[in-house]
């Protein structure tokens, strides 16, 4: 995953825009649990708080959802039919 500390765009809207495409993608299907914050930042070469900012934007955008004491998962979305 590359971020670019420099570029015009906030750093931690950069990672949520590489994690939203890694789930669109279905690289991270729904149901399942995306990367913990630590090994984001691994990854990623951010700040804790940096990473936490990005996850916030994403479950702020309903595609991530908080499971207490087992951690983040893309939300699992289902067709809402017509009434």
């Amino acid at each position: 995953m590359r971020i670019d500390p420099d570029g015009l765009r906030a750093p931690y809207l950069q990672l949520a825009d590489a994690l939203r495409a890694r789930i669109e993608a279905g690289e991270i299907p729904p149901g399942r649990k995306v990367p913990s914050q630590t090994e984001l930042e691994e990854e990623s070469g951010l700040s804790r708080n940096t990473v936490k900012k990005a996850l916030d934007v994403l479950k702020n955008e309903g595609l991530l959802v908080t499971a207490p004491g087992r951690g983040l998962f893309v939300v699992e979305r289902r067709d809402i039919e017509p009434a």
